[in-house]
Parts: structure tokens; sequence; C-alpha cells
């Protein structure tokens, strides 16, 4: 593992130039930055919100009509919809150009730690629309889009969502910020772009709330150099993500990107079939699918996967320990493909020596 360097070695900014709209980059997208094992980058994120059709396509009236001064909203979300065409059938989100890695070959994992997610902004919007979300047919009532403005504030030196009780009443409701990238993922072997909503393998929209600062994604590498990027910033999200989406509101983040070996990603995690999270306490192997209940069984089975390749649990035994201590989680419901994760306590494992 690369040493961790405190500040960053590139910067990649979101200007229309720096990023695409609704689409994931594919094998022909060439990288806007090609950097060593180890890096730390930064990279500017724009939430999609206050930018779509249905919201008028223009951010500074959008979030006028809530209170936010024009100088408050950003000049890239501005420049973005006056400048990049946005296909209704592609995703909503505005993601990052890849950034490559060197040496980094299909068959690695690709480790994104992520050292900070700071808000560009002080406010954020939480929408349901189109039928979609948790409850389809139900909510939203009618066919108009709900979109949820909230402010933030600062209480005991921590950063909170608030909302009101009724529409048009006091912001009387609070919750912590708890901000990530729910966009996190390498680039597919493949000419075509993929649509920006659905998770998979390659991770992209898989919406892990878990993925704070601190924390780190490792990523089955598809195309040489890897292809990093991010998008879809959130300030906070419960698990589930039920409305259709979190409180979305544009970070900057500071990643530190290394690269593992194939030989030494297979001692360390098995055969990585996707995204397998990280953070202080935790391990956190995933499982997708389009119907929520085969998510949860692929998320069992990468899970007793990474049993047995970091500490050689046998196989009825993993499947044991899992049973009687980790929590099995819906990360969302709402991405056309459903994804589970599982919170695995590496304390558990402290008297059992790693395999690698």
């Amino acid at each position: 593992m690369a040493e961790t360097r405190t500040a960053a070695d590139a910067h990649l900014r979101s200007t229309p130039d720096d990023v695409l709209w609704g689409q994931l980059p594919s094998r022909d997208d060439a990288p806007v930055r090609t950097v060593a094992p180890g890096t730390v980058v930064t990279i500017d994120t724009v939430s999609h919100e206050g930018l779509l059709a249905d919201q008028g396509s223009d951010p500074v009236a959008f979030f006028g009509r809530h209170g936010v001064e024009a100088g408050q909203v950003l000049q890239d979300a501005i420049d973005i919809v006056r400048d990049l065409d946005h296909d209704p059938a592609h995703g909503p989100h505005v993601v990052s150009r890849p950034i490559a890695v060197a040496g980094a070959e299909p068959g690695d994992v690709l480790s994104v730690s992520i050292l900070a997610a700071v808000p560009r902004v002080p406010y954020g919007v939480i929408s349901n629309r189109h039928g979609l979300g948790a409850l389809p047919g139900e909510l939203p009532r009618g066919d108009d889009p709900v979109s949820v403005f909230a402010d933030v504030v600062t209480r005991d030196g921590v950063d909170h969502g608030r909302l009101p009780v009724v529409a048009g009443g006091p912001r009387v409701v609070t919750f912590p910020l708890r901000p990530f990238p729910g966009i996190l993922g390498v680039t597919v072997d493949s000419d075509v772009r993929p649509h920006s909503v659905p998770p998979g393998s390659h991770g992209g929209n898989i919406d892990i709330a878990l993925l704070t600062a601190g924390s780190t994604l490792h990523l089955p590498v598809q195309v040489p150099g890897a292809g990093v990027y991010v998008g879809d910033p959130h300030f906070a999200q419960g698990d589930g993500e039920v409305a259709l989406t979190a409180m979305e509101a544009s970070l900057r983040l500071s990643l530190r990107l290394d690269v593992v070996p194939r030989a030494t990603a297979l001692r360390r995690f098995g055969a990585l079939v996707g995204p397998v999270a990280e953070t202080t306490e935790f391990l956190v192997p995933t499982g997708m699918d389009a119907d929520l209940d085969e998510a949860v069984r692929r998320c069992v089975r990468a899970a007793i996967t990474l049993l047995r390749a970091r500490w050689g649990v046998d196989e009825h035994l993993a499947y044991a320990y899992l049973s009687a201590a980790t929590d099995f989680r819906i990360s969302q419901v709402v991405d056309l493909v459903c994804g589970a994760h599982a919170t695995i306590r590496k304390a558990d494992f402290d008297a059992v020596p790693p395999c690698d």
C-alpha cells in the first residue's frame, strides 16, 4: 500500500469539459489525467438536482425560489446546463471523466480511499419523481415531481440538514450530514457508455452511505488504467434511499488511488466480482440485482468468499458467523438494480491470522 499523502497531487474540476451527464465512461473515453499509484486527487462534483428539465433547467431560478442567492449557485452547475445536452433517455447524474492509474490492469483491484468529502454549497435537494422510489404508484401523488429543498445549519459544531414538517413551514427537523459520493466506479470494458443509474461490478451508482471520509472502496479493474470516476454527491442518505434520492448536493472529494496486484487481491478478497467497501470497523461486501432477494443472496455469497480469502474460514462456519454476527443492509432499492451490503466487524477476527 502506498504512503498516504497529506495534500492533493492533482485536481479535476467540474466544468463541462470535465464531466459526462447521464452516462459512465467506456473504454473509448480517454482519461483526463494519468496518475501514479498512491496519488491523492481532488475532484469537484456537481449534483444534478436543480439542473434537470423537470426542475426548469435553470439552477439560478430553481434555487432562487428557495431563497438561495445567485452567487451561491455553483458556476459549474450553470455552465453544465448551458453547454451540455442532456438526453432524457440517459441517467440524471453528472459524472467526472475518468482518471487512469498507471500500471492498473484487468485482474488487479483499484482501492479508492476517501480522505475528505467537503460540501461546496450550504443546501441540497431530496427528490421523488416519475413514479419511482420505493412506493411507485403511491408517491408522488400526481404526475409532478416533488423536490424538497433542505438547507444546512451547524449545531454543536456538526453540520445538519434541515427540513420543515409541513410545506412552507419553518425548517425544524434536523439530521446530521454524512457526505459521500453515491457514484464511485471504474471504467467498463465496453465501447458503449453505461447509463448512470444502475450499479454493477464496476461500482457506479452503488449509493452505500458508509462510504464517508475514512472509508475505502475496492473495485475489480476492467480496463488498463482502471479509469476511476465519481458523481452523484450526497450530503446524507438513509439506507434504502426510499424516496428515490438522498439529500443531493455538490461535494469536493479528496481520494487516494492505490493498485492491488492480482495475486495480492486474490489473497485479500478472493475472486472479486463486485465492489467491496471498507471502513475502520467493517469489511463491506456487496450484492446487486434487479431482484432485491437475489441481491441479498449475492451479498451473502460475496461475504462468504471474503471470509474464506481473508481468514481461511470454512464455508459452513462463515455462513454460521454471518447469520449470528453480521447485519445485511439494503443499500438502495431505487436504481433499477437493487443493492445490498454486509457489515463484517474486523475486530471479531483479531485473534485470527490473515491468510495474506
